[in-house]
């Protein structure tokens, strides 16, 4: 499990009808933004993956995901920055990965 709902129910305070909420939010949002990123990344568009990087970053770190967290603000930076599209494109598999990890472990943990 790369998620906790540390976050979450901290927010929440025993409220699992929000903690619930906030978990279909992120299964309705997240993946239309990963094929979004997923696009501009592929179309080498800095303003869209700027945009959709720094989208997708809050939402993973609600759920504590870290490592995920660190690597939508790296390429968010480069996005904004106008960075290379080398580097995005090494990082973008390791944020696909974990985002679909996370909404399958959801899925799975939630029933959803």
């Amino acid at each position: 499990m790369i998620y906790t709902l540390d976050k979450i129910k901290e927010m929440a305070d025993g409220d699992e009808d929000f903690i619930l909420s906030i978990i279909t939010v992120f299964l309705e949002e997240i993946p239309q933004d990963l094929e979004g990123l997923e696009k501009a990344v592929n179309d080498r568009d800095h303003e869209n993956t700027y945009q959709l990087a720094h989208k997708i970053k809050p939402n993973v770190d609600i759920l504590g995901m870290e490592q995920t967290r660190a690597l939508a603000l790296e390429i968010e930076t480069l996005g904004k920055d106008l960075g290379s599209f080398d580097e995005i494109e090494a990082k973008f598999p390791n944020l696909k990965q974990d985002v679909l990890q996370v909404i399958a472990e959801l899925q799975s943990d939630f029933g959803i």
